[in-house]
């Protein structure tokens, strides 16, 4: 097995062990619905009208891993480097890396949306919708994808969505996927590089989150930078995998001087606050527009702040009345952090404003996955597609596609062989001193925020794809 097979991406790729079925329209009674006939699909692909559809199943469904223990693995690798610890094929999901960044745009209609919008308060509650729904397709995903290749690529073009996509992997190590996104009618530019660091806590991961996310909305010369939230894997060792997203993400206009902050908050001793998103939308002289509340598993909502201070008053009022002779349940556990159960879906405020709503998954996901509609479809070749896509694309490799088709042991031995293959080309630049050059990214500083970034330098799309790395 490769050493340097690096385990960051198990972490963004791994979560909750509960299933989505819908939220309780009950709960929306008293809600207002922000702009509903341009969110109706929620970004789905419509199935009428001439458009193309994408396939809604994977070829085969995935194997079991109730036979496999993380344990196994880690207790072997106990004082070596985290980021360089092997982790068997089954514990993998048929995508790479690459592809699982892809999954922001799953809700690109809010990007849409927020070009749509005159005022800028309303931008950036859509775009504040677009970053919590960026995170929402880990949800119950117990899968980690595979590791990308130095070199490898991937493109998404979405006709009925109205972008393209390019990614990258720019770096082994560090490991670093750079992406950038676009408008097919020129409203937006989307663009980032990702490279989680992980820290190791006995029974669980957690990954602090690296690198730089952009939106750029071209049409009202506005720019957005934040980063994602921590996330924490637990039960490593021993029990059901399940995922906390928590820490707070600043949202910044950097035109406009607003800023968003959402708290994603940990699961707590009860779990009470297990999935919830908390935050405000401020301008640039600090007043508060606007309160953002919800489960980054279900739901988002806006309400005016006063409205709801005014709430969360009288909702504290009862609870403890409710709770004044109740003792705490719950007690330690050293073996295993069992996951708190889900409480009730979002209790909504009268008056809010709904920003976004998960898109239920198929009644198959639970034996695929738990992929999406949008994942199922990511790692589709069709026919035709071969003459058009760069060689280096993720559709091409061996292993991915052996797994996704179910065959594990010809994934396993192709996964070996391309990393073998990775290897061996490392150390034949090493012999002849030749440093690796990337071909669509560049490193690079970001303009909004000043930092180091992957910069695209543009010429993917013409589809000129001499001189390529031969990785698989």
């Amino acid at each position: 097995m490769n050493n340097e097979d690096e385990f960051y991406d198990a972490v963004t790729g791994l979560d909750s062990d509960e299933s989505y079925e819908g939220v309780s329209e009950a709960s929306f009674k008293d809600a207002l619905v922000f702009d509903g006939s341009s969110q109706k699909d929620n970004g789905s692909v419509p199935q009428e009208n001439g458009i193309k559809k994408h396939r809604k199943s994977l070829p085969a469904p995935m194997f079991s891993r109730n036979t496999m223990s993380v344990w196994s693995i880690l207790k072997k690798c106990i004082g070596l480097e985290l980021s360089k610890i092997t982790m068997p094929i089954v514990f993998n999901e048929p995508l790479s890396f690459l592809q699982r960044i892809t999954e922001y745009m799953e809700h690109t209609y809010l990007i849409n949306r927020a070009c749509s919008l005159p005022d800028s308060i309303e931008r950036m509650q859509a775009v504040a919708a677009f970053a919590v729904s960026a995170v929402a397709s880990q949800w119950d995903r117990t899968g980690k994808p595979f590791n990308p290749l130095l070199g490898e690529t991937y493109e998404l073009t979405r006709e009925e969505q109205g972008f393209r996509l390019v990614s990258e992997q720019v770096s082994h190590h560090p490991p670093v996927s750079a992406f950038h996104a676009e408008s097919l009618v020129g409203d937006f530019v989307f663009h980032g590089s990702i490279y989680p660091k992980l820290k190791f806590w006995g029974k669980s991961v957690e990954a602090e989150p690296k690198g730089t996310i952009t939106l750029e909305l071209l049409k009202h010369n506005e720019a957005y930078t934040w980063s994602n939230p921590y996330c924490c894997v637990h039960n490593i060792i021993l029990g059901k995998l399940w995922i906390e997203q928590y820490g707070t993400v600043e949202i910044v206009n950097h035109s406009t001087g607003d800023k968003c902050v959402l708290n994603f908050k940990p699961c707590g001793m009860f779990g009470k606050e297990l999935h919830k998103v908390e935050g405000y939308i401020q301008d640039k002289s600090k007043k508060k527009h606007c309160v953002i509340y919800g489960k980054w598993t279900e739901c988002m909502w806006s309400i005016d702040p006063q409205a709801y201070e005014t709430h969360k008053k009288s909702e504290k009022k009862g609870d403890n009345k409710k709770h004044k002779h109740e003792e705490p349940e719950g007690a330690d556990n050293d073996d295993a952090d069992d996951m708190p159960e889900v409480q009730e879906t979002v209790c909504v405020v009268p008056g809010s404003t709904l920003l976004w709503r998960i898109d239920s998954r198929p009644a198959h996901s639970a034996t695929m996955y738990n992929f999406t509609n949008f994942a199922m479809s990511l790692n589709e070749l069709e026919p035709g597609m071969e003459a058009m896509l760069a060689p280096t694309d993720c559709r091409f490799r061996p292993d991915i596609r052996a797994m996704e088709n179910g065959n594990m042991d010809e994934a396993s031995r192709e996964k070996e062989r391309l990393e073998e293959k990775q290897r061996a080309a490392r150390k034949e630049r090493s012999r002849n001193e030749e440093e690796w050059s990337t071909r669509w990214f560049q490193s690079g500083t970001n303009p909004f925020t000043g930092l180091q970034d992957w910069i695209y330098t543009g010429g993917y799309f013409n589809r000129s794809y001499q001189d390529l790395p031969d990785i698989y």
